[in-house]
């Protein structure tokens, strides 16, 4: 067991092969929980960043140990860290002036990136924590988060467009309780069905908005804080 912990520190195909598919799997553990709230980055994004960080690294390290090359083996890893801003800056959205949204998958998409980085230079411990770390900041600490909030974002999909109808009149007996109100297509795709997002002042009128919207039709989406 010793010996196979020294090989998975050392640069071999072994550890080379162990290091991607750790990767892949930190990487997707982060997409899984950004997919579960309908994000546009997901598993697969996820997975590929940090496989593409991890790469990044190991190529930085096949460079300087395998060719010999007496190049700084972080100089590369350095390029990721600072690009994959503009990927994550696509993640955020401002609607209507006041509600941002995507803020956290976009840190979300930085952190899968240094965690790749670090799996790439076999900082093995420090990936898993920081793992663990992510996820519970995006879970657990979600729900703390929200049960200290003012207000919320609320995301509402109308399964056809004659219900837009009837869905603004039960908005309007909430208006002295909404904040902003947004309409986008549909996060699930589906030709016909119509995106809402809307900021809620109180969150005690979310649970009255939430039934009145389901006594309208039980096939109506309401999510809850779509903001993270």
């Amino acid at each position: 067991m010793k010996e196979f912990l020294e090989m998975l520190c050392e640069f071999n195909y072994i550890s080379v092969t162990v290091r991607l598919l750790l990767a892949a799997v930190l990487g997707g553990v982060i997409g899984m929980e950004r997919g579960r709230h309908g994000r546009p980055a997901g598993l697969r994004t996820h997975l590929l960043v940090c496989v593409g960080a991890a790469l990044t690294a190991l190529t930085g390290l096949f460079i300087s140990q395998e060719l010999q090359f007496g190049a700084d083996v972080a100089r590369l890893s350095a390029q990721v860290i600072s690009g994959i801003g503009f990927l994550g800056a696509g993640m955020i959205m401002v609607r209507n002036s006041s509600a941002i949204t995507g803020l956290t998958t976009a840190a979300g998409m930085w952190a899968t990136a240094a965690i790749g980085i670090a799996v790439g230079y076999g900082f093995y411990v420090g990936t898993l924590i920081a793992t663990v770390l992510c996820v519970f900041g995006m879970t657990v600490l979600s729900h703390l988060e929200r049960t200290r909030k003012n207000s919320a974002h609320v995301y509402v999909e109308l399964p056809d467009v004659a219900l837009a109808d009837e869905a603004s009149a039960i908005l309007y007996d909430f208006e002295d309780s909404l904040h902003s109100l947004d309409i986008f297509p549909p996060r699930s795709g589906i030709a016909g069905h119509v995106g809402l997002s809307i900021l809620v002042k109180n969150n005690s009128h979310f649970d009255d908005l939430k039934q009145s919207l389901l006594a309208l039709d039980d096939r109506i989406l309401v999510l809850y804080d779509i903001n993270t």
